[in-house]
């Protein structure tokens, strides 16, 4: 997976990590956490609203700055995060992270989530001895994230494959036109709770028409969602991947077409 999602194999062999856990306090606290991980939850850099950029659903670089600052997270680190939800809250960290500009050669999702790591190797309790840092963020207006302009270029773009990241009932009721629907759970196995096999997955994706050779067009009503689709193509090495967050409410109200139906 290009170094993208890695393995807990990875993660030991190597000092130089921020092990981000993006779990709730009371699990990070109570239950246990990989030993040097800081906690950063999910619901402090999720956003109610639409944030910054294109119809995205950012806290703002402000404030996630300031949230990776009080973690001891600098802009050049490596960072790894993880949760325990196969790894679909620790995407959106990732995703976040680098829509802010942190370099993503240096972003990783754990293969597994906390409940595979505890299977096999030690956790803690512990907080790591960590005080605050620096964090440089700055919306990046040519990253993944796009607009509706973007999306409606999409369509009409016979190299484009638009995929729709929600559940059959949400996809039945209305997407966009042309757009082959991929649920983030055909990804993962639920036995290792990590990514599936490569040889299930790629097919899997070749017959929807995700395939390297195309652009490919996220979106989603959910976040965390299209995040963790996001970062297993990027993991594959898709190399032309775009996000729009807006919900198919916003899309209609300003003129845009869907469609309903499987």
């Amino acid at each position: 997976m290009a170094d993208v999602v890695v393995s807990p194999e990875w993660v030991t062999d190597r000092e130089a990590l921020v092990l981000v856990d993006v779990r709730d306090g009371w699990e990070y606290d109570g239950i246990g956490h990989l030993p040097g991980a800081v906690n950063v939850p999910f619901d402090s850099f999720r956003a109610d609203e639409h944030g910054e950029g294109e119809a995205g659903m950012l806290p703002g670089a402000e404030r996630f700055a300031t949230l990776a600052g009080d973690a001891g997270i600098t802009t050049d680190d490596r960072i790894v995060a993880y949760d325990d939800d196969h790894g679909v809250f620790a995407a959106r960290f990732l995703v976040t992270a680098e829509l802010y500009g942190h370099d993503p050669s240096r972003l990783h999702l754990l293969d597994g989530d906390y409940t595979a790591w505890s299977r096999r190797y030690g956790t803690s309790r512990e907080p790591p001895a960590t005080g605050p840092a620096s964090y440089r963020a700055r919306f990046d207006p040519d990253g993944p994230l796009v607009g509706p302009e973007a999306v409606e270029a999409a369509l009409a773009d016979p190299e484009t494959t638009v995929v729709d990241t929600r559940e059959e009932g949400e996809f039945a009721a209305g997407h966009l036109p042309g757009a082959v629907r991929l649920d983030w759970r055909e990804l993962v196995d639920a036995d290792t709770r990590g990514i599936g096999a490569l040889s299930t997955i790629r097919p899997l994706l070749a017959e929807r028409g995700i395939v390297p050779e195309r652009r490919i067009l996220l979106y989603c009503n959910t976040a965390r969602r299209i995040s963790h689709t996001y970062t297993i193509l990027r993991g594959l090495g898709f190399p032309r991947l775009a996000l729009y967050e807006g919900s198919l409410t916003e899309w209609e109200r300003e003129g845009g077409r869907i469609e309903t139906g499987n």
